[in-house]
């Protein structure tokens, strides 16, 4: 099956900016969104962006908007997220993941069958 790998992760500073990505590797299959979640710990996977992926068009949580942006490539089948203006609150592992279905809610990782292995994104006060 497809495999994710996330990287980009790492420490920085309050109002700064990290630029994440998910590249993909193997069978070439028809994704139909692509999303970004993240985790803390003791707490559930939290959605935070998607893309569909022919289309491109973008799909934002509410604590995100205006500061992050996704974005893909489909030909390199890779995904970015550019994340300006970090706080604190932004801290948590970042997942990239990805779907082949339609008719249900990109905003639920049940949704997606494959996922990457994480990266740690930490944000200092």
């Amino acid at each position: 099956q497809v495999h994710l790998v996330e990287s980009g992760g790492g420490l920085v500073q309050a109002g700064g900016s990290l630029r994440l990505s998910c590249a993909a590797s193997g069978p070439t299959i028809g994704a139909t969104f692509r999303a970004w979640f993240r985790q803390t710990p003791g707490k559930e996977l939290e959605f935070v962006a998607a893309i569909r992926w022919a289309a491109g068009s973008t799909f934002y949580s509410d604590s995100v908007t205006d500061r992050f942006t996704i974005s893909r490539d489909t030909d390199k089948r890779t995904m970015w997220l550019q994340m300006n203006n970090l706080t604190p609150d932004d801290t948590a592992v970042y997942f990239c993941a990805t779907t082949q279905v339609t008719g249900r809610s990109l905003y639920l990782q049940s949704t997606y069958e494959v996922w990457g292995q994480g990266t740690q994104v930490t944000v200092s006060s």
